[in-house]
């Protein structure tokens, strides 16, 4: 079973060590407010500094007027062998061991300075302070400043609040036990210490009450209603303490000899002899070293339940954020073709429909394309007047014999000439598209977030790698329409003149009209080559989303990065570590969860280390 000191001494370590990582306590739910603790309360000029003098039997606290606590303190009591010199340690000069008590009250003013300056405001950062010494008894208590109800020069206004919200961001926990200091010399009623302890605790189960200054009450009267509980109940008993007078003080009264004197003063007390041994400074330090004992006893498994569930929620959030790279290039090329692959997942997840955004594509060949194929000015190129004119240029100086073949041709060349702008806007539009869903996977991919560097880089070799899909594209649907103008379908033609010399013949039984530029006759002209059109629009509006399709959607899906793998296996170390550069905020909050996680771990290997059942 562990031993008081074991239990006392392992909240002590991690104590330390949340306040080494920015873990003050007083700040939400963290490990620290986990932990049990002794909280010392009471308003300024209670007796409070001289309470935990009397505990520790040194002087070694600032003394002053006004606020002469401006940071918690948090004194770790650790008893020594007999014979064993005192000394303290602070956890901000941990190699440093203060022998002379006088030193560590100034190191206490000079670490209160460094943080508030020499003014008279206060911080919630702590300053810890061990004691090791063969006086003492396993305790810690956290002594904070001194409530007030008004502030005085030199003082912000917010003073009294700003006292009032640091000492409840402690006392309201369910872990700490309060300690709750006050003067015999004045009505318990008017407690600041008492005030607060029956709002944060009133049931009493959590508060301790300490009555200072009993010496000092007007002749005739004493404390007894309060000690024995009858002014005021708590669960736990009242403990009477006789601090050192100010003459005692100023004569630099040795501690142990004022215990001695407070002893003896209980003894001979008429009043409280009979509760002599039940009063006193040492008494106090007994009996919260062993209700803190037992209470962390009590709450070791709930700290184990704390500890282990963070750490697998800091686990779980490096592993959002990415934990650190090695720096060997070997594991930086690893991890840049992960990011690569990640994002290649997701952008093809676009494409195939698991993510939106490829849909798109088939609203560029189902809308657009056949919106931009019917605007096209066939009408006004195959009008009466066109024909005749383009017949007639065609022609030349010799009219041509049976059939117009140079200016069909010229009218198809014409009409073929306009599928180029829909191609071409169809490629552009594809393009667009494939440009969107690359800048959509990239702030998808979650992998990429933490390196910026090489986000742009693999932004950028994507958007290299569609513009060269896109201009094989074009080269494509381009030839496709120059591949309709380069042979023509002759049968289509003849089917034509078949039928019109068949329609001619019904028409006019005695032969037909040798006139090759009647109106008639343009007439049929346009409407073949119109015919003709129409058939090649047919096979263009289903072959140029093939040709898009398979120059840019497919070499997209299948060799997005391939260039960009190649330069990746040229590329030297130190350019490689340039590409993992990572946002510095990123980099921060990492480190921040990283010493939180050894936190937690280091904690969990300290309560296993203990044997605490």
């Amino acid at each position: 079973m562990a031993t008081m000191e074991s239990l006392i001494g392992l909240v002590n370590r991690i104590q330390r060590a949340c306040t080494v990582l920015g873990d003050h306590g007083g700040e939400g739910m963290s490990l620290w407010e986990a932990l049990p603790s002794v909280a010392v309360v009471g308003g300024q000029s209670s007796g409070k500094s001289s309470v935990l003098e009397s505990v520790v039997g040194r002087d070694f606290l600032p003394r002053g007027s006004g606020i002469v606590t401006r940071r918690p303190l948090v004194l770790q009591l650790q008893k020594t062998e007999q014979g064993q010199a005192e000394y303290g340690e602070f956890l901000h000069a941990p190699k440093k061991k203060f022998t002379d008590f006088a030193s560590v009250r100034k190191e206490i003013q000079d670490e209160t300075d460094r943080i508030t300056g020499k003014t008279k405001h206060i911080s919630n950062i702590p300053i810890h302070l061990s004691i090791y010494s063969p006086n003492v008894v396993d305790l810690t208590l956290i002594d904070l400043p001194g409530m007030t109800k008004v502030a005085v020069e030199g003082q912000p206004d917010s003073i009294v609040e700003d006292i009032d919200n640091m000492v409840r961001s402690y006392v309201e926990k369910p872990n700490c036990i309060i300690l709750a200091i006050s003067p015999a010399n004045q009505d318990i009623a008017t407690s600041d210490a008492i005030k607060l302890a029956r709002e944060v605790d009133p049931t009493g189960e959590r508060t301790f009450g300490v009555l200072t200054k009993l010496d000092l009450m007007d002749k005739g009267t004493n404390a007894l209603d309060v000690l024995e509980g009858r002014s005021y109940r708590l669960q736990h008993p009242w403990v009477g303490i006789v601090n050192r007078s100010q003459a005692d003080i100023n004569k630099n009264v040795d501690m142990i000899a004022a215990r001695q004197k407070e002893r003896e003063y209980f003894e001979s007390s008429p009043e409280y002899g009979h509760l002599a041994h039940k009063m006193g400074s040492e008494y106090l330090a007994k009996l919260l070293s062993q209700h803190l004992e037992s209470v962390i006893r009590q709450r070791i498994p709930s700290i184990i339940a704390l500890i282990n569930k963070t750490i697998d929620e800091l686990n779980a959030e490096l592993d959002r954020i990415g934990r650190p790279i090695a720096v060997d290039s070997g594991a930086q090329l690893y991890t840049i073709l992960e990011m690569c692959r990640a994002f290649d997942r997701v952008f093809k997840e676009h494409l195939d429909g698991g993510r939106a955004g490829g849909d798109k594509i088939y609203g560029v060949f189902d809308h657009q394309l056949p919106a931009a194929l019917k605007k096209l000015p066939f009408d006004r190129h195959l009008s009466l007047q066109n024909v005749r004119k383009v017949v007639s240029e065609a022609d030349g100086y010799q009219p041509h014999l049976i059939a117009p073949e140079q200016g069909y041709r010229r009218l198809i060349d014409g009409s073929l000439s306009f599928f180029k702008g829909p191609a071409e806007a169809s490629v552009d539009a594809v393009h667009f598209v494939l440009k969107e869903l690359v800048r959509k996977s990239i702030a998808e991919t979650q992998e990429l977030k933490r390196f910026p560097s090489l986000t742009a880089d693999i932004a950028a070799a994507a958007t290299e790698a569609l513009e060269r899909f896109r201009e094989e594209s074009r080269k494509t649907v381009l030839r496709l329409v120059e591949m309709e103008s380069s042979y023509l379908t002759v049968d289509f033609f003849r089917k034509q003149q078949f039928e019109t010399e068949k329609q001619e013949k019904s028409a006019n039984p005695s032969g037909p009209n040798m006139d090759r530029y009647t109106e008639m006759h343009l007439r049929r002209i346009g409407s073949n080559v119109s015919g003709y059109i129409s058939m090649i629009c047919e096979t263009l509006k289903n072959s140029i989303p093939k040709a898009v399709v398979y120059c840019q959607v497919r070499e997209a899906k299948r060799s997005l990065l391939s260039h960009f793998y190649a330069q990746l296996g040229r590329r030297e170390k130190e350019q490689l570590g340039s590409m993992l550069d990572e946002d510095p905020a990123l980099m921060e909050k990492r480190q921040a969860i990283a010493k939180r996680l050894e936190l937690y771990k280091s904690a969990r290997d300290e309560i296993d280390s203990v044997s605490w059942k």
